[in-house]
C-alpha cells in the first residue's frame, strides 16, 4: 500500500502535468457577432445589395409605379387603398402605412439647405404654395423608397435591425449617385423634377418625398 510520501509524490507529479499541458494550449478569442470584424461581417452588406439592384430593379420599378404627385395624393387623401393598389406597394405588411411610388415636377418655392437634412418645398400645381417637401440629404428620415418596392419584404431578412439597415442604404446611394450632385444656392424658382417616394403621415405638414432621381433645372 502506498505511503504518505508516494501519494505526496504522485500528487505533484500530477501538478506538474496539468500545468505543463495548460501552458502548452491557446486561449482564443470568441469570434464576434455578424457586424464586427470577424469574416461573418462581409455575407450581409445592405450598401452592397442596393447597389445591386439600383439601376436594374429599384428605378425601372419606380418609373412604371410611380404616378404624378397631384394625383397619387389626392386619391390618397380620399382611399389610401385604392391609391396604394395603384401607386403603392401592396405586398406590405397588413400593419404598414401605405407608401406611394411618385412623380413630382414643379417649382421650388423654398429650400432649406443649412441642415443636414436639407429640403426642398415644391409646387407642383402653379398657385405658389408648396405641395410637397423632398428630402435632398445627406441625412434622411424614414425609409420610403425600401418600403415601396413589392420585391422587397421583411421576411427575407434575418431581423429587424438588418431590415432597418436597408432602409438606410437606400438613402444612403440615393444621396452619393444623385442627391450630392444637385447645386445647394439659389433654389427658390427653379423647377425641380423627382421620381421617388412616400408615406402619408398624420404629423407632416407637408408630405416628404424622398428621391431615387432628381434634377433641378432654371428658374421658370
Amino acid at each position: 500500500m502506498p505511503n504518505k510520501l508516494t501519494w505526496l509524490t504522485l500528487g505533484l507529479t500530477v501538478a506538474a502535468l496539468v500545468g505543463l499541458s495548460l501552458s502548452a494550449c491557446k486561449i482564443l478569442p470568441t469570434l464576434p457577432a455578424q457586424g464586427g470584424d470577424s469574416a461573418n461581417s462581409t455575407v450581409f452588406n445592405p450598401d452592397k445589395m442596393v447597389e445591386d439592384i439600383w439601376v436594374s430593379k429599384v428605378i425601372p420599378y419606380l418609373q412604371q409605379k410611380a404616378g404624378p404627385f397631384a394625383e397619387v395624393h389626392a386619391l390618397a387623401k380620399t382611399d389610401q387603398v385604392a391609391a396604394g393598389a395603384r401607386y403603392g406597394n401592396a405586398k406590405k405588411q397588413a400593419n404598414s402605412p401605405w407608401t406611394f411610388a411618385v412623380r413630382v415636377e414643379g417649382k421650388i418655392v423654398a429650400a432649406n439647405t443649412q441642415s443636414r437634412a436639407a429640403t426642398i418645398d415644391v409646387d407642383v400645381d402653379g398657385d405658389g404654395k408648396a405641395d410637397a417637401r423632398v428630402q435632398i440629404g445627406p441625412a434622411m428620415r424614414g425609409t420610403a423608397l425600401r418600403d415601396s418596392l413589392d420585391f422587397v419584404q421583411f421576411n427575407d431578412f434575418t431581423n429587424q435591425i438588418d431590415f432597418a439597415q436597408f432602409g438606410k442604404a437606400f438613402n444612403a446611394h440615393a444621396d452619393k449617385t444623385v442627391l450630392s450632385k444637385l447645386p445647394r444656392d439659389t433654389l427658390e424658382g427653379r423647377t425641380a423634377k423627382v421620381l421617388g417616394a412616400y408615406t402619408i403621415e398624420s404629423s407632416q405638414n407637408l408630405p416628404l418625398v424622398t428621391p431615387a432621381e432628381a434634377e433641378i433645372g432654371p428658374k421658370s
